[in-house]
């Protein structure tokens, strides 16, 4: 054999052997789309604190197979829009109430306001409750197999935030108009004496700048995220509700993973949330103080105040929950397992 054709020989099966080891390395590692709301800073958004930590640990435990990649900002649409993403493709997607209600409106119950003294307790109603295996199970079933893998603090309670005048008793609210995440904040805005926009997150800036609304609720680290402290000026810390997410996945990329990558995904899944978990605990006081230092009047009710909140807030929002045809054995459920009586 002549040496030209000695080197094309080399060079045709260098070549052949670098595609087969760029098909084998595209075949082995899947990338997984991972979409959520909020900025991609880990100091003012605890779900990209949980979302990094996740791909970070995804990547090590399956030795780069599985790669995640990050959409932040709901770079891949609003809440219904990524809810229908995640359904219907291989997906994960952190999705607010509004993008969990459309399908589970039972997942409302577990927003009851003043539920939990603390965050001990939530978290305890999440991880052992009976309601809410019972909502991951109807979600699943109404969505083809899509499911609700961990439940994701956005950053402590939430605490109420206006333009217009302190808040430090439900009769405060009267006549105010205050942004709604959705329908539930509506009815509780309204046993107040106040009224309700659902207006999506990406809006409400503008819309808390242009009088559109005169308040909103939501944890101090959303406050800070979406910078309302600069059009809103007195925040009263009532400890409302449980601030969270829920991390859902793709029933048809979770059955097309092998045990040892589901494995790794779920293991992947309960660190990341108990590293986030901590991160956001840890961080609560401090974003407080920086919303005061920032020019936000702090109000902090007194134990008489928080149960006049209480005493108005909840049995209207327990009313609502039974018109949302929920049934009345799942509310019963979810007070037990949050030591209360429905």
């Amino acid at each position: 054999m002549s040496l030209s054709k000695t080197s094309l020989l080399r060079k045709t099966l260098t070549g052949s052997t670098l595609a087969l080891s760029l098909l084998a390395a595209s075949v082995q590692a899947q990338t997984i789309n991972l979409s959520y709301n909020g900025a991609p800073d880990a100091d003012k958004n605890a779900v990209h604190v949980f979302a990094s930590n996740l791909k970070t640990l995804v990547e090590e435990k399956t030795d780069g197979e599985l790669e995640l990649k990050l959409y932040p900002n709901s770079m891949l649409g609003e809440e219904q829009e990524r809810m229908e993403q995640v359904i219907s493709a291989p997906s994960l997607n952190i999705a607010s109430f509004a993008g969990m209600a459309p399908i589970v409106p039972e997942v409302y119950v577990s927003a009851t306001p003043f539920m939990f003294d603390g965050f001990d307790e939530a978290r305890r109603f999440f991880d052992e409750g009976q309601y809410w295996q019972q909502v991951q199970q109807l979600f699943s079933e109404r969505t083809n197999g899509a499911e609700i893998l961990a439940v994701v603090e956005e950053g402590g309670f939430l605490a109420f935030t206006n333009d217009k005048r302190p808040i430090t008793s439900p009769d405060d609210f009267e006549g105010l108009r205050f942004r709604a995440m959705d329908p539930s904040q509506v009815a509780l805005y309204e046993a107040f004496g106040a009224s309700g926009t659902p207006i999506p997150w990406t809006e409400v800036y503008m819309a808390l700048r242009t009088g559109v609304a005169d308040g909103q609720m939501n944890p101090p680290m959303y406050i800070l995220l979406g910078s309302l402290q600069e059009v809103q000026k007195y925040l009263t810390l009532a400890n409302i509700q449980y601030s969270d997410q829920f991390l859902v996945a793709n029933g048809q990329l979770l059955e097309s993973l092998s045990d040892e990558e589901r494995t790794a995904l779920l293991e992947s899944v309960k660190e990341a949330n108990a590293q986030a978990r901590q991160d956001n605990q840890s961080q609560v006081e401090s974003r407080i103080a920086l919303l005061e230092e920032q020019g936000m009047q702090v109000i902090r009710p007194s134990e008489a105040d928080l149960e006049a909140f209480r005493s108005k807030g909840q049995p209207a929002y327990l009313e609502w929950l039974k018109s949302q045809d929920i049934a009345p054995e799942l509310i019963d459920t979810a007070m037990k397992d949050a030591g209360l009586s429905s």
